[in-house]
């Protein structure tokens, strides 16, 4: 059963790092793009990083500069580099590829910002 798996969130303090990994297990013959996207609290999910398999990416304008997304194509993971953070980076944050076919999104995990 292919899912994906989400490591990384927790507490941080403003102006803080953290570093999100997504790892895609199961029997996978094909994975395209891979993303971030994140929800906070009475907001709808956005979109904040993807990926290609290439190596090309889009950013979110609120985390250009900030955010860097990334993936290992031999362990199937993408991970996410957030620096600077900002009380408004609060969310849960969800990962979403396009796997044999099927879109599959992680479970979350939430990244909480705040002194």
């Amino acid at each position: 059963q292919v899912q994906l798996v989400e490591s990384g969130g927790g507490l941080v303090q403003p102006g803080g790092s953290l570093r999100l990994s997504c790892a895609a297990s199961g029997s996978i013959f094909s994975i395209n793009h891979m993303g971030w996207y994140r929800q906070a609290p009475g907001k709808q999910r956005e979109l904040v990083a993807v990926i290609t398999s290439g190596g090309s990416t889009v950013y979110a304008d609120s985390v250009k500069g900030r955010f860097t997304i990334s993936r290992d194509n031999t362990k199937n993971t993408v991970y996410l580099q957030m620096n600077s953070l900002k009380p408004e980076d609060t969310a849960v944050y969800y990962c979403k590829a396009p796997i044999n076919g099927y879109v599959y999104w992680g479970q979350g995990t939430q990244v909480t910002v705040s002194s």
